[in-house]
Formats: C-alpha cells, sequence, structure tokens
C-alpha cells in the first residue's frame, strides 16, 4: 500500500507542476494499481472502439495519458471483466482492484475520484437492490409500484446531497440521473416477468394504465448512453416486455413460453423496426440470438433464429461468431458422441481425447480463471453433487488459451482435487467446437459417451432431475 501511495504522490506531483500554466489542457491521465491479474495489460475503450491495450508493469501498474481527451464514459477491461469511468479534462484518476473481487474492491483515487466512487457504489448498490426487486415484484402492481418509487427517491436524494457538497460537472450529473432512471425503468420492466403468475399477458392487462408512463420519453438512439449498462440493461428488459404484447396478438399458448422461436423472432423484428443507432442495435440482435441459441435444441429453431439475425445485422465479425456457434450447437445433438478434443491431464500433462474420459453416465463441466466467482462456486456445487451421486462421473474442464501451471496453481491454492481436472489442449479450437457459452454450460454423457444433454447447468434446478433420468434409465 505504501507504494501505491507513493504512485499517487509522484503523479500529483508531476500534474501539480502543470496545472497552474496548463487550465486549458484537454487531457486525462487515467492508471491503477491490479491485483491478481488475469493477463498484463488493460484494455482501454470507448463506444466499442479500443484506444490502446496498456501493459501493466513489473508491479502490475500502469499510467496512461490521453491527449485530446473526449469527454464522457470509457471502458476498461482486464480478463473477462470490465467497469465503466467518467473522465473529464485534466483528470488523474486511479484505481487499485483485486482480481479475485473485481468490483467489490474497485476504488479510484486522485483528481476525478469522487465522481467514480460514487459510480461504482451506486452500480454495487443496484446488484443488491435486484436481489431484492425479485421478491417485490410478487406484490400487487400498485404495492409494488409504491416500493420502487420509493427506492427512487432515495437515489435521488443522495444524488442531491453529492452534488450540494461536492459540486459536480453538468456531464455527472446527466450520467448519474440516468443511471437512477434507467434502473428504475427497467424495475418497472421486469414485473410481469418476474411476478408468479404463468400467465404473462394477463398480468401485462392488468396494471394501470400510467404504470409504463416514461415509456413517451425514452430514446432509443441515445449515442451518449448506448454503451452504458443501465441502459442496455433497460431496453434489454423493455424490448422482451414489448414483444410479450406483441406475441400474444398470435400465439395460440395460453401461457408465455419465453424460449419460443415465435416469441423471439418478435423480439428481434421489433429491435429492428425501432432502433437505429448500430451500437445499440448491434448489441440488443446478438444478446438476444445468442441467449436463445445457448438454451435451444431444435436445429430448425437455430437455424431459423439465425437466419432473422443475420438479416438484421451488419455486423459481420458477430454475424460469423454466430454461424460457426449455431453449427457447434446443432452438431452437439442427443444421441451422438462429442467431437474428437484433446485435454490435457494436471498430472503428468498426458494428452487425451475426453470422450476415452467417459466409462459411465458423465456430467462436464467448465471453468476460467477470469470468472473466479465461477469457478470457485462450480467447484463446490461439483463436490456436493459428487458426494450426492456417486452413480455420476464430473469432470471439469479448464478453457483458458495458458499452460497447465496457472489453472493448477488455482486448484491447489483453494485445495480442490485435481483428480478429474483437465484442461483444453487447444482452447480456441475447443471452445468453438463444443460451443462453450455461457460460462455455466454443461454436457451430459451416458456411459457410452453419447450426448443425452448438451446445454444443461449444474446450477439449474432441473438439472438433478435429469441425472436422476439418467441414472434409472
Amino acid at each position: 500500500m505504501k507504494l501505491y501511495t507513493a504512485f499517487i504522490f509522484i503523479l500529483i506531483t508531476v500534474l501539480g507542476c502543470k496545472k497552474e500554466n496548463d487550465k486549458l489542457a484537454n487531457y486525462a491521465y487515467f492508471g491503477g494499481e491490479i491485483i491478481n491479474p488475469n493477463t498484463n495489460y488493460v484494455v482501454l475503450s470507448r463506444n466499442e472502439t479500443v484506444i490502446d491495450t496498456i501493459k501493466l508493469d513489473g508491479r502490475n501498474r500502469f499510467l496512461y495519458k490521453i491527449n485530446d481527451l473526449n469527454q464522457g464514459l470509457y471502458a476498461f477491461r482486464h480478463g473477462g471483466e470490465y467497469q465503466m469511468i467518467l473522465l473529464e479534462p485534466q483528470d488523474s484518476v486511479l484505481f487499485r482492484l483485486n482480481t479475485l473481487d473485481f468490483d467489490e474492491s474497485l476504488v479510484f483515487t486522485g483528481e476525478g475520484d469522487k465522481k467514480n466512487n460514487y459510480l461504482i457504489n451506486e452500480f454495487l448498490e443496484n446488484e443488491k437492490e435486484e436481489r431484492h426487486i425479485v421478491r417485490l415484484c410478487q406484490l400487487t402492481p400498485e404495492a409494488y409500484r409504491k416500493h420502487v418509487d420509493s427506492l427512487k427517491l432515495i437515489k435521488v436524494n443522495a444524488l442531491e446531497h453529492f452534488k450540494q457538497k461536492h459540486q459536480p460537472s453538468d456531464l455527472f450529473l446527466k450520467i448519474a440521473q440516468s443511471n437512477i432512471n434507467y434502473n428504475y425503468y427497467s424495475n418497472k420492466e421486469v414485473y410481469p416477468f418476474v411476478h408468479y403468475g404463468k400467465d404473462k399477458a394477463t398480468i401485462l392487462k392488468s396494471l394501470p394504465e400510467d404504470f409504463y408512463a416514461y415509456r413517451k420519453d425514452i430514446n432509443y438512439n441515445d449515442e451518449f448512453l448506448s454503451t452504458y449498462y443501465n441502459y442496455n440493461t433497460f431496453l434489454r428488459h423493455h424490448f422482451s416486455n414489448l414483444s410479450l404484447k406483441v406475441h400474444d396478438e398470435h400465439t395460440e399458448n395460453k401461457y408465455f413460453d419465453r424460449k419460443s422461436l415465435c416469441y423471439n423472432l418478435d423480439r428481434l423484428q421489433l429491435i429492428d423496426s425501432l432502433v437505429e443507432n448500430t451500437i445499440t442495435k448491434e448489441d440488443l440482435l446478438y444478446h438476444f440470438t445468442m441467449k436463445f441459441l445457448s438454451k435451444s435444441k431444435n436445429e430448425d429453431d437455430n437455424n431459423e433464429i439465425l437466419k432473422s439475425y443475420l438479416t438484421k445485422s451488419e455486423n459481420e465479425k458477430h454475424k460469423e461468431m454466430l454461424v460457426h456457434y449455431t453449427k457447434s450447437i446443432n452438431s452437439l445433438k442427443e444421441g451422438l458422441k462429442l467431437p474428437k478434443i484433446d485435454v490435457v491431464n494436471y498430472s503428468n500433462n498426458e494428452v487425451t481425447n475426453i470422450n476415452a474420459l467417459v466409462k459411465k453416465p458423465t456430467a462436464i463441466t467448465f471453468w476460467s480463471q477470469v470468472y473466479y466467482d465461477h469457478f470457485k462456486e462450480s467447484h463446490y456445487k461439483v463436490n456436493e453433487l459428487k458426494a450426492k451421486y456417486p452413480e455420476i462421473h464430473f469432470i471439469s474442464i479448464n478453457i483458458d488459451e495458458c499452460n497447465v501451471d496457472k489453472p493448477r496453481k488455482m486448484l491447489i491454492g483453494h485445495q480442490f482435487d485435481q483428480t478429474n481436472e483437465y484442461k483444453l489442449k487447444n482452447p480456441k479450437e475447443g471452445k468453438a467446437v463444443l460451443a462453450i457459452h455461457p460460462m455455466t454450460k454443461t454436457i451430459i454423457l451416458d456411459k457410452d459417451s453419447k450426448i443425452v444433454n448438451s446445454q444443461s447447468n449444474i446450477f439449474s434446478h432441473q438439472f438433478e432431475e435429469q441425472i436422476l433420468g439418467l441414472i434409472n434409465k
């Protein structure tokens, strides 16, 4: 910590010498220190455009100057995690974080620290609020609205207090107010979906007329907020909600099925018709198409949703990715064997074809050092399931593009047994062929190494039903 303090002192001293004659300079400094780094660099971007890849020094620190600053929201990425930062002229923002607890450990210092600490703290509070909202959604619409209005008022008052104390810029106030508004709007949009009733269309029709009164002011093409988390989260909930009404007008099913092809096609069509901003539109189209594919087992449906996506998207990179992903998903059919993918054994680095590991009913999970929480929780869950279902063989495979040393150290450091632990020999190929998305993906195989379910999830309440069915087969 002393070294980090010295780092800050040097930066402030340098800037202090310039401040007197540099009042109109349009630049900002951005730097920090990363504990337990996943890679040796940080990626800085703005509006989905990479500005630079900044290498960490021998002490896992960096300092970067942005000349000709375009003030506003920037994103910095490290490993699989990312966070937003607000930069304005002559800011000198430093952060310190531990990748083992990325968002919760993130603290800003330097010129511009208060506004960014405010924003990260609000982000963390919103995450806690999400869990509370699930319970509140079981209330009547009027009672629910009263609660979310109260939550919004608390945030409005907190922002007013911050404004009086620190006199922040108009730019910060615009972002902070948008953050409050769009989080509030999201809470409204999720109500029909999280409410326990199965007939979502009826729930939607039962809402007070002014429940969604704010919709008349929504800008689907807000370029300034196009890469901002709360804005994008709201739009995802919003279009899911709007599509529910459209879908209900022609569906013959009484109860809503969010996995139905028809509903998902309606949603893509609605996005295509209402959103013009390229960044926002492409994000929504990709998100919902990938989400559908990652849960679908129907090849015809997969091809149909892909076809719809390809006619609407102009992002060639994403289009190519989803074409390959769909092909991989369709090849992992029930009753077929897994493709021949090589894995590495930690004990002696022996290379083995994945199918050779299957001697009895098997569940294969995946993990990455980038997703630390999932790494821990998935291993705890597997250990629990091993004790409960000894008839099932559990295999965990690391998918990182590195040698075996780092994942082995993580396993040893957390005292996880390395038996039945493997690593993809060719991670890029293996991830593509096995369509490893999302990270919670679990593949269930029978004793003959034939696929029973290629899109399961050990954290799902249906998982134990699936393996019990396999055991009793």
